[in-house]
C-alpha cells in the first residue's frame, strides 16, 4: 500500500486484506496459519493497533475475507 495510507486497526478487516494482498500477492491463502497471519498483519506498514487486542475470531475473519477476495 502507499506510505500515506490511513492507519490499520483490527476492525478494518477489509483494509487489512487489501494490504495483505498487496504485500503477499502470490501467497496461497489456504496455506496461511493464524499465527503466520498475525505476524504478517502486525508487520504491515501502517498497522497501528494493539497486537494484544486480537482474537482468534478476528484473525479467522480476516483470513476468510482474504480467501473470498482472492477467489473472485
Amino acid at each position: 500500500m502507499e506510505d500515506d495510507a490511513r492507519p490499520l486497526y483490527w476492525e478494518a478487516s477489509y483494509d487489512i486484506v487489501l494490504s495483505l494482498m498487496w504485500a503477499y500477492p502470490t501467497v496461497d491463502v489456504e496455506t496461511v496459519s493464524l499465527n503466520q497471519l498475525f505476524g504478517w498483519v502486525v508487520a504491515l506498514p501502517g498497522f497501528a493497533d494493539d497486537p494484544d487486542l486480537v482474537t482468534e475470531n478476528i484473525l479467522a475473519d480476516i483470513l476468510r475475507e482474504w480467501y473470498e477476495e482472492t477467489s473472485r
